[in-house]
């Protein structure tokens, strides 16, 4: 069995996130990570909340606290959230950890050392009342191109136009709100990603041919329009600082590492922080030194995270010329929409993931998501879709079919799986098609296309009140008592292979299927199959109850509910 890591996308500290952030990283890193468990890899699923950057200052600011106990806040807050939607971190850190504050002022100190990190003299905005260099995202003005007057000196919000700060109309301060800014002269480091870029595509063109197209494609334009060296250093209170020992005057002024620079080495600084609660028996390196283990290594993001992780991580983890880890694949995601535009907080559209899990169970969601992954193109929420898909395939088709199976065997035969006939003719085509469909759900998860391993669930789904209704064991206990018999432990059997295989998308219903049969020695971690052709896992005897329902079909009245208070017009 392989050893796999898997990182999701650092959520940003600031704010709960909306669904397109869930279903962009960290639930289908979940869904391929439980996955990967129960076909029995050893798998290491790391994530944290990324706690660096001008926002977070900024959020701190506005609520009257210290920016660590707003990030510690925040990070609990988020947690919580992810707890809820059942996502099973090995380990969920802070890239404000000393973990990763150690590692990542090594690996400046090594990209030093092998020349690729350079001080240059740089001219920037400094507001004389708050006696500070200013980065771009703390000068807000009127943007030059649509007159929006909340622009950020780095890129306008409301036409989404890369600025620069001196193009803004009535600069401010946004700490401040001060006008009395003057351009002064400061120094950087630079991350010299020009002589890199060689390396840099080499590591692509042997790589990216095992990515999926959109991920890919992304590198390889970045690669084509030419790599720049890029700063990666800030004037912040709040960050990773440049190391005293290494450039002293840049620490004396209080520079901090940029945010980009030591996001991604957190997914390393949180391996450790993971490694450091139990050091007796958890080795870090083991993870990220490729001289010491075979890992494969996949990392899930939305596509405007592609560029640093395609193409700077791999420059900065190249130019240590220590032999770190690197990608094996990353998978990239689209935009998921809402009615068509975007997610937005204040003008309250949307659906935000603490409001999901307080309006339905984290099963309703997470399939629902992946299901409709925007995996080749960007996809769009609208409640009418959710309410349609929650209806049919996980109300109608899986929670129909278990209530009704047990029930109707509960109300005829008791509380244990019934005996009957030997199978025949119709058994062992169900065998057959079960089989074709688990190969093929089983193609899809390991090819990472979770829309088509979906729809292959959802098949397998099917296929069981297929041969429900073509067994009618309502009408055949009329007439073949024995033959009703076998029906019923037959469609229990795929009650207990669902549980089993749709563990990944909805863990919570998986556990409840799993529970109503009472085998004290159910250790299946998956489906042979010769288990899925068979269908005998349960034997005659086996006692069970009947779960609550799984799945409350939605109403047109909560449907409407959901488009009044989350906001449902099309765009």
């Amino acid at each position: 069995m392989a050893r796999h890591l898997i990182t999701s996308a650092l959520p940003y500290i600031n704010g709960i996130k909306h669904l397109g952030n869930m279903v962009g990283s960290m639930l289908p890193a979940d869904v391929y990570s439980r996955y990967l468990r129960q076909r029995g890899h050893e798998v290491l699923y790391i994530c944290a909340t990324d706690e660096h950057g001008t926002p977070a200052e900024l959020a701190a600011k506005e609520q009257g606290i210290p920016v660590d106990e707003f990030c510690a806040q925040a990070h609990d807050a988020q947690k919580a959230v992810y707890d809820g939607f059942n996502l099973a971190f090995d380990y969920f850190g802070r890239s404000s950890s000393p973990q990763n504050h150690e590692i990542t002022q090594e690996i400046a100190r090594e990209l030093k050392a092998n020349g690729f990190i350079e001080e240059r003299a740089i001219r920037q905005v400094y507001s004389n009342t708050d006696g500070r260099f200013l980065p771009d995202r703390y000068i807000i003005g009127t943007c030059p191109h649509c007159g929006y007057d909340k622009a950020r000196g780095d890129q306008c919000e409301n036409c989404t136009r890369v600025l620069d700060p001196t193009d803004l109309i009535d600069a401010r301060s946004a700490i401040s709100g001060s006008s009395d800014l003057e351009i002064r002269e400061t120094k950087h480091l630079f991350l010299l990603q020009s002589v890199l870029a060689g390396e840099v595509e080499a590591w692509v063109d042997e790589r990216a041919e095992n990515w999926p197209v959109l991920a890919s494609s992304i590198a390889r334009k970045w690669l084509t329009e030419g790599l720049h060296d890029r700063a990666i250093t800030r004037d912040l209170d709040w960050g990773v600082p440049v190391p005293a020992d290494t450039w002293p005057d840049l620490a004396a002024e209080g520079k901090v590492f940029y945010v980009w620079f030591d996001a991604p080495i957190e997914y390393i600084g949180a391996t450790k922080e993971w490694a450091d609660q139990d050091p007796e028996h958890r080795d870090w390196r083991s993870w990220w030194w490729e001289s010491e283990a075979d890992v494969h290594y996949t990392q899930f993001m939305g596509k405007d995270n592609v560029p640093f992780h395609s193409v700077m991580f791999p420059a900065t983890l190249l130019g240590t010329r220590a032999p770190w880890k690197k990608v094996d694949v990353i998978k990239a995601f689209n935009w998921l929409n809402y009615y068509g535009g975007k997610f937005s907080t204040s003008q309250r559209r949307g659906v935000f993931t603490h409001d999901a899990l307080e309006i339905l169970p984290a099963d309703y969601w997470r399939y629902f998501m992946m299901a409709n992954a925007p995996e080749s193109d960007d996809s769009s929420f609208t409640w009418e879709h959710f309410t349609a898909t929650v209806n049919k395939d996980l109300a109608d088709t899986l929670g129909n079919f278990v209530n009704r199976v047990l029930s109707f065997s509960r109300k005829r035969f008791g509380d244990e799986v019934p005996e009957g006939s030997e199978p025949g003719e119709a058994e062992a085509r169900l065998g057959e098609e079960i089989a074709r469909l688990l190969a093929e759900y089983e193609e899809q998860m390991e090819a990472i296309q979770f829309r088509k391993a979906a729809a292959a669930l959802r098949a397998l789904w099917s296929a069981g009140n297929s041969y429900l209704e073509e067994k009618a064991p309502w009408l055949e206990i009329k007439t073949d008592k024995e033959g009703a018999a076998l029906t019923l432990r037959t469609a229990m059997n795929l009650i207990h292979l669902y549980a089993v295989v749709s563990e990944p998308f909805i863990p919570a219903s998986s556990a409840a299927m799993r529970a109503a049969f009472d085998l004290r020695d159910d250790t299946a971690t998956w489906v042979t199959q010769e288990e899925a052709t068979s269908l005998t896992t349960l034997t005659p005897g086996t006692p069970f109850t009947v779960p609550p329902v799984l799945f409350t079909k939605l109403t047109d009245e909560d449907l409407e509910t959901y488009k009044e208070r989350f906001g449902g017009e099309e765009q």
